[in-house]
């Protein structure tokens, strides 16, 4: 529909054509409102005085009275003759009787915070004169972004709206990025179910409104060489979640349900509203016109279950802040929500920091990500407080929306090591880590005990059957009854299924406990909660066979099992290669063989049974514990060494790589110490040190190469060309560092004597060049590098306990992942697992 563009006229000052002028626009067709600015001068003020006298009824008595005063007043403003002011006397009456157009704004002696400003009277006037619709008048106050009118002269009591009216306001709203508007429509009643569709929420990605962001370079990464004026897709911005994210998570708009439903909405809404040659979006075209009616209107469509998540991560790609925290304060899972916004901050300001961006940019992302952080621990404090195990069911429960995730695998995404040493999330791993076990002193000597001694077992303390079902679900008893569950629930989608066919219905949801959408009422949760109460009241102990099973599947067995059976591997991998190497490997030796096969295999099995589904996401996630691709390296560089060593002739140098291989087996230690409370963060801070101690083996290499190559070519004027040079340019100087002078070589005898070597020219100069390399390299880069080991102490001592704490989570999902027997043993878990699956195949 067409609108005019409404006009206003202001009057700053001004002379007798200003007059004139005004009485034009009063007594025009349409009339034009007028503002005038009362204490301007001249021309403004006597319309002001005439309109403070005038009468609203027409009779002006009163400026009647006050002719010659005013007649005097005229002549001595503007210099005319008596006449001519005459004139303007009668033009200044016949602007009164129009009195209603005319809006004063008083400039002079006006108290702070009392009077209105003057955008406020002039939007004033526009409502009062031209009789505008509460829509145009809602989009003039929206593009003047003056909430408070809105609030106060446009949503009253009583007031009617066309269909489709406030939706409009609300795309405004987002795209220009009014977050006070933006309260103002959701609390008269705009529901985001109905309001945001796939094309809605596509034009939003697409506006050109709002701040600056860096949504493009991140696209840029994931669709290359994008043409210019490329129009983003809900595909695209999925690809930009996932590769932010990180990990094992998918968004929704990239998972293969998702397709047919944006074909189909898509499809319809060009068909139905775009012609081809209007598709492209353009400055010029209002974009409201682009989505109003976008689906028929008795559709009523909820294509998102939970629109204000997409809208948080709309809000927080286009990095629009105070729009984020808005939709964060709507809507459901809040604690996920800010979890899933400070994991895509910090992930943005990373990918700022590698496209060299401005440092502003980087800094601004990070504090964005830590106002998340804080807002998600006050609000897991707050439900901790309130009732300590709803919200332990708050943080383990599986969120459909959020890629099946839980809050605790959001946390270790977002590293918000905060939440984890969280007492509510201590309480779960503790739990998690000591499984169906229920003992308070000595427990790992208790389960290595019970490993040792199996009747043991019967001694020890266990949960009831009832406790156990509250427990969180391992992965393999969810993946169990997801396919128990699959015929009730896992074969359609309501939603999907409403949208692909030809009607459309809205149903009321409701979000349980364990994440999931239901459309059940409260009843079915009050029969739970009693039915928790009496089980709780009437606990039953497990039997013998139960006990053994969650004895040897608890994460704490599976740890100490693992680690009794690597210190074997580790004594009998040492007598192997310290002892004579027969042609014939001993059962010392078939025994390191098989245990590091057996963990190839297992390494396997970790990769296939990721949760992503592209190798290389699995390959990725899997990777992303820093010990696997270690371990794998050993491995392959072990199996070379067997391969040599199994042949008679490289028998020797199989041996060989058998010891280089020990080294890391040894190292391999710390990833077992790294559980402690106490040694977990010194192997922390170790990691951190030899991150940065290669920055600093850089900087000592340009040092020692600039003494080194002078100190041989000096010294050695004669060398043939060899690779021998390279190792003697380091040899000398590198051992230098540890304080070995090599004093005989400083300055060695020389001279004309018979007896002993003639000396070389400039010899004299390789004493003065070490002692200015020990100078630099032994003082200041050596110094330089224990300043900056100091500083990763106090900065992860200061955090050791969070530091624990993180770890501890790794380590406890790592061991309820691992099968029952550690290897290599584990080949049975392997093929019977393997065999499980043939059998779970071949049922479909």
């Amino acid at each position: 529909t067409h609108s005019s563009t409404p006009v206003v006229c202001l009057v700053i000052e001004g002379g007798t054509n200003t007059i004139r002028a005004v009485l034009e626009y009063v007594t025009d067709s349409p009339p034009v409102p007028v503002v005038v600015c009362d204490g301007s001068g001249r021309a403004a003020d006597l319309i002001a005085f005439v309109h403070k006298y005038a009468s609203d009824t027409g009779e002006q008595v009163v400026l009647e009275s006050m002719h010659d005063y005013l007649l005097g007043t005229i002549q001595k403003t503007f210099e005319v003759s008596p006449e001519q002011a005459e004139q303007l006397y009668q033009e200044l009456l016949l602007c009164t009787k129009n009195k209603n157009l005319i809006t004063v704004f008083r400039i002079q002696d006006r108290p702070e915070g009392n009077a209105p400003e003057l955008d406020q009277t002039i939007l004033t006037a526009l409502f009062k004169s031209q009789h505008l619709s509460p829509p145009e008048q809602l989009s003039l106050a929206l593009t003047w972004n003056r909430v408070d009118i809105a609030r106060s002269e446009i949503f009253v009591y009583g007031q009617e709206w066309p269909h489709g009216a406030l939706d409009e306001a609300m795309m405004q709203a987002l795209e220009h990025d009014r977050i006070d508007f933006v309260k103002l429509l959701l609390e008269n009643g705009v529901s985001m179910r109905k309001f945001l569709t796939i094309p809605r929420l596509e034009e939003l990605y697409n506006t050109k409104h709002g701040p600056a962001n860096t949504l493009g370079y991140i696209l840029r990464d994931v669709r290359p060489h994008i043409p210019k004026g490329y129009v983003y897709t809900l595909h695209d911005i999925g690809l930009v979640i996932n590769k932010l994210m990180g990990g094992a998570y998918r968004s929704y708009y990239t998972r293969r349900k998702f397709r047919p439903i944006y074909a189909k909405v898509m499809n319809s809404y060009v068909n139905t509203h775009r012609k081809p040659s209007t598709f492209a979006r353009s400055a010029g075209i209002n974009s409201m016109s682009l989505v109003t009616g976008l689906l028929p209107v008795t559709s009523d469509m909820a294509l998102f279950e939970f629109p204000f998540n997409e809208l948080l991560i709309w809000a927080v790609l286009t990095k629009r802040q105070q729009m984020a925290l808005l939709m964060w304060t709507h809507g459901e899972e809040a604690l996920a929500k800010s979890l899933v916004a400070c994991k895509l901050y910090k992930a943005m300001a990373h990918e700022a920091a590698d496209d060299d961006l401005d440092t502003e940019i980087y800094e601004e992302l990070r504090s964005y990500a830590k106002e998340f952080e804080v807002k998600g621990l006050k609000l897991l404090d707050f439900c901790y407080r309130q009732d300590a195990e709803r919200a332990q069911r708050l943080l383990t429960c599986e969120l459909q929306s959020w890629s099946s995730q839980s809050c605790l695998s959001l946390a270790v995404a977002a590293n918000h090591r905060a939440i984890l040493a969280h007492p509510c999330s201590q309480v779960i791993l503790a739990d998690l880590w000591m499984g169906g076990l229920r003992t308070r002193k000595n427990t790992n000597l208790k389960v290595i005990l019970g490993l040792l001694v199996p009747p043991f077992v019967k001694k020890l303390d266990f949960k009831s059957k009832e406790e156990l079902q509250q427990m969180p679900q391992t992965e393999e008893e969810h993946l169990e009854n997801q396919c128990l569950d699959y015929d009730d629930n896992g074969k359609h989608n309501p939603d999907a299924e409403a949208l692909l066919s030809d009607t459309y219905s809205m149903k009321d949801t409701k979000v349980q406990e364990n994440g999931k959408v239901s459309l059940t009422d409260s009843e079915n949760t009050q029969y739970k909660d009693y039915m928790y109460d009496h089980d709780m009241r009437h606990q039953r102990p497990l039997k013998l066979k139960k006990k053994f099973y969650e004895f040897y599947t608890a994460p704490i067995t599976k740890f100490w099992a693992d680690s009794m059976a690597y210190v074997l591997f580790l004594v009998l991998f040492t007598y192997t290669v310290l002892v004579r190497m027969e042609p014939t490997p001993s059962w010392q030796e078939a025994y390191s063989i098989a245990y590091i096969a057996t963990l190839g295999c297992e390494k396997i099995r970790e990769i296939v049974s990721s949760e992503p589904v592209a190798i290389s996401h699995k390959f990725s996630v899997w990777a992303w514990n820093m010990w696997n691709p270690c371990d794998a390296a050993a491995i392959i560089f072990f199996l070379i060494g067997l391969v040599l060593r199994l042949r008679p002739y490289t028998m020797d140098i199989g041996r060989v790589i058998y010891c280089v291989d020990s080294i890391y087996w040894y190292l391999r230690i710390l990833n077992i110490l790294g559980v402690n409370k106490y040694l977990g963060p010194l192997v922390t801070m170790m990691g951190k040190m030899v991150k940065n101690m290669i920055y600093f083996v850089v900087l000592l290499l340009v040092v020692l190469m600039s003494f080194g190559v002078s100190r041989q070519a000096i010294l050695f004027p004669n060398n043939d060309a060899s690779w021998r040079l390279v190792r003697d340019v380091y040899y000398q100087p590198y051992f230098m560092l540890y304080g070995e002078v090599f004093a005989d070589d400083i300055d060695p005898p020389c001279g004309e004597d018979p007896s002993q070597p003639q000396c070389v020219t400039g010899h004299w100069v390789t004493p003065i060049a070490m002692s200015m390399y020990l100078l630099i390299a032994n003082i200041l880069l050596i110094n330089l590098l224990i300043a900056v080991f100091n500083n990763i102490f106090i900065e992860v001592n200061a955090v050791s306990h969070q530091v624990w704490m993180f770890q501890r989570f790794t380590v406890v999902m790592e061991y309820q992942q691992k099968p029952v027997l550690p290897p290599p043993l584990i080949a049975f878990c392997h093929f019977y697992s393997f065999l499980r699956y043939l059998i779970r195949k071949a049922k479909g």
